[in-house]
């Protein structure tokens, strides 16, 4: 776990196997990119799983029975307990590697955008409203702009 200021505790948990799967420096950058203009340490935890435990998680969590690509918790400490963990993230790698082939993306560009998505949901963004929504797809546009992805919600990408 990185102690520097601004830069995340990360802790990577692979459930499942694959030479396409991010490796912990990917991880790091794009949650580091997420993360800014923060400048207090944090932690948070990033869970790849099979389509058998996304499923189970999306199910319970939010009634969908079914996999999904990215679902965040938010950590929600007591009253008065001031915590730098800012809660856990799951990604389901067979959806996303699935995504990108059917979105006509790189993989490891949808693998940042779920992570960046995934990170600011933690930072307390939502897409429950329209403008909501506004706001978070040009703050994610913005963040991997700046790591040299397009934008992420273009639909008329080349097949």
């Amino acid at each position: 776990m990185t102690e520097e200021k601004g830069l995340p505790g990360l802790d990577v948990q692979y459930t499942v196997d694959g030479d396409s799967l991010p490796t912990q420096h990917e991880f790091e950058c794009w949650v580091r990119s997420a993360l800014e203009p923060m400048n207090n340490a944090v932690e948070l935890a990033i869970r790849i799983v099979d389509e058998q435990e996304g499923r189970q998680l999306n199910s319970r969590y939010r009634g969908i029975d079914k996999a999904t690509n990215v679902l965040s918790f938010p950590l929600e400490a007591p009253p008065g307990v001031d915590s730098g963990y800012l809660g856990d993230l799951v990604i389901c790698a067979p959806v996303v590697q699935r995504e990108a082939q059917q979105q006509h993306k790189p993989e490891k560009h949808h693998w940042a955008h779920m992570v960046v998505h995934g990170v600011l949901h933690l930072r307390g963004y939502d897409h429950q409203l329209d403008a909501q929504a506004e706001e978070m797809e040009i703050l994610e546009k913005q963040i991997l702009a700046g790591l040299g992805i397009q934008d992420p919600y273009k639909t008329d990408v080349a097949v």
